[in-house]
């Protein structure tokens, strides 16, 4: 009888793990895409992620070739979605960096980055 409850509680304790594990908002893909090369520096960098944000405790940072920060610093979160906009940064390897706090109150961070120019 042991040996059957066991095995009956197997696929309730993956479908528990499985719950958890995708309990974080993780980057699903971004604008410029991760790793892209662009003719010119792009006005926005938008990101978006597999669960809604809160907006505020989700930001992004981009600096340029430099190091120096090229975003205005407001950014916007609508849904899964954020974006800032940026200023004018010249030619180079830009780095973007993100936290996001998810509604359901997990952060999660990353950054990647993108070049401009020919």
């Amino acid at each position: 009888m042991r040996g059957t409850t066991f095995v009956g509680l197997i696929p309730l304790l993956l479908l528990l793990v499985t719950v958890e594990a995708s309990a974080h908002a993780f980057l699903d893909h971004a604008e410029p895409r991760v790793g892209n090369k662009v003719d010119a520096a792009p006005r926005e960098v938008t990101l978006w992620f597999t669960q809604k944000l809160e907006p505020a405790f989700s930001t992004i940072i981009v600096t340029n070739a430099a190091g120096q920060r090229v975003d205005t610093g407001k950014t916007r979160v609508s849904g899964n979605q954020m974006a800032v906009s940026l200023r004018a940064g010249g030619a180079g390897t830009y780095r973007v960096t993100w936290r996001v706090l998810s509604v359901d109150t997990h952060t999660t961070d990353g950054n990647f980055t993108f070049q401009v120019g020919p």
